[in-house]
């Protein structure tokens, strides 16, 4: 299986994390699909959105490092802290600042007298995600780690 390995990066777990984050992009451009009826290509690159690619990219990167080199092993350790921290960022932080976003956009639309310049630009609200979301990104992400380095590596 060098050939896969090679394909991308040369680096298996790399290979695998990138796999689990397109994954994650195509299927949110899918959901949108199906639950808005539209195409909206700004899901094969933005964030937020179901399921949380963040969280299937770092999750695939923690699971392929437990299975490779052990579940006590540095590696895991330090891939499976740095998944908590983005998966709580993303589930918390930028999903708060989501919804500053929604409330500034709301003022700025409803706004009567001059508008000052910075009120000129949209900010975008879709920053973050649910609890549910970071879980199915995660999911996903593990399920790509696990596969991959039990069947590449």
């Amino acid at each position: 299986m060098k050939n896969a390995v090679d394909f991308l990066t040369g680096n298996l777990v790399l290979n695998l994390s990138i796999l689990a984050w397109a994954l994650a992009q195509i299927i949110k451009f899918i959901v949108t699909l199906v639950t808005k009826g539209k195409l909206d290509w700004r899901h094969f690159l933005s964030s937020g959105g179901m399921p949380s690619s963040h969280s299937a990219f770092v999750c695939a990167c923690a699971a392929a490092m437990g299975h490779m080199y052990g579940w006590t092993s540095p590696y895991f350790t330090i891939s499976a802290v740095l998944a908590i921290v983005v998966m709580y960022d993303a589930a918390n932080v930028r999903k708060a600042a989501g919804e500053q976003a929604k409330i500034l956009n709301y003022i700025m639309e409803h706004w009567t007298e001059m508008k000052p310049a910075i009120f000129g630009k949209e900010l975008k609200e879709f920053l973050g995600h649910t609890p549910f979301q970071v879980l199915m990104g995660g999911l996903l992400g593990i399920t790509i780690g696990l596969a991959g380095a039990w069947l590449l590596a």
